[in-house]
């Protein structure tokens, strides 16, 4: 249940009922977090248990006594981990760094020139290992403030200047519904799923490919891909009809590729996802 800005520290300390919130202390006595959870089956103490560390909570702490609230940058990007596929699929020599999926308009990272699939790698010079340290990192500075990114785009790295705006209120995600009578057209059998074009998909948009029937056992599935799925991008190559997928994948199987890198909408949130061709 950790959001994007935890670091918890992993204690073995016993943390029961009614003591959250009290203090975790070091060998010398010194408070080093804040008691918060336990990972437990039956609900006591099993020996896991993970506190704050005391350096967030001062942040906050500060904030709130100063400010009257918890104020964090922003540049305005969804991210994803970069996997091994995915960094095979775009040239990477790393699964190093921040995969940007998709850039909320009127954004810092619009003003910046940030683009749909860089690969942040480098905050002020520090290493970005992946989204989760991406984003502590930038929350850390707070709005306002000026950082240098280092990013990868198409195979070339590229230095970036962006001032941070506020993260604003949490918006809450609506999956999209797909007609259940608006069956798959196009059978992709060989990766387990079948596509129709999302402007004939009630509620799906009008751009990409809608799945609107997946194998739970086949390739795509087990690569993350879900029935109701939007597949906007393949190869880097928008898609507006099913056919403009198969072509892609029987490409790229051609070209002796092993895997080709899709941009896939999920309700509101847009992510990457790597798919074998089939080529070993």
């Amino acid at each position: 249940g950790s959001g994007p800005y935890d670091d918890y520290l992993q204690i073995d300390a016993p943390v029961n009922r009614g003591n959250s919130g009290g203090p975790t202390f070091n060998n010398k006595g010194e408070v080093v977090g804040i008691n918060t959870a336990i990972y437990s089956p039956s609900g006591g103490s099993v020996g896991i248990g993970f506190a704050i560390p005391s350096e967030v909570a001062k942040d906050v702490i500060a904030d709130l006594k100063n400010k009257g609230s918890v104020s964090r940058g922003y540049i305005g990007v969804e991210i994803q981990s970069v996997t091994q596929e995915i960094a095979e699929s775009l040239g990477l020599k790393s699964t190093d760094g921040a995969l940007v999926a998709q850039i909320q308009p009127n954004t810092p990272a619009v003003a910046a020139g940030i683009e749909s699939g860089d690969v942040i790698t480098q905050v002020n010079g520090l290493t970005v290992e992946g989204p989760h340290e991406l984003s502590r990192k930038i929350a850390a500075f707070g709005p306002n403030a000026e950082v240098d990114l280092t990013i990868i785009r198409n195979g070339a790295t590229k230095d970036i200047k962006l001032k941070l705006g506020k993260l604003p209120d949490e918006q809450q995600a609506k999956a999209g519904s797909v007609t259940p009578e608006k069956a798959a057209k196009t059978a992709l059998a060989k990766y387990g799923f079948s596509l129709e074009a999302a402007k004939d998909v009630t509620g799906a948009g009008k751009d990409g490919a809608v799945v609107t029937d997946l194998d739970p056992d086949g390739p795509a599935a087990q690569k993350g891909l879900r029935q109701g799925d939007v597949i906007l991008d393949i190869g880097g190559k928008p898609v507006s009809e099913p056919e403009d997928v198969v072509k892609a994948l029987n490409d790229a199987k051609k070209d002796g590729r092993r895997a080709v890198l899709l941009r896939v909408k999920t309700g509101d949130n847009t992510h990457f996802l790597a798919i074998s061709t089939g080529n070993s």
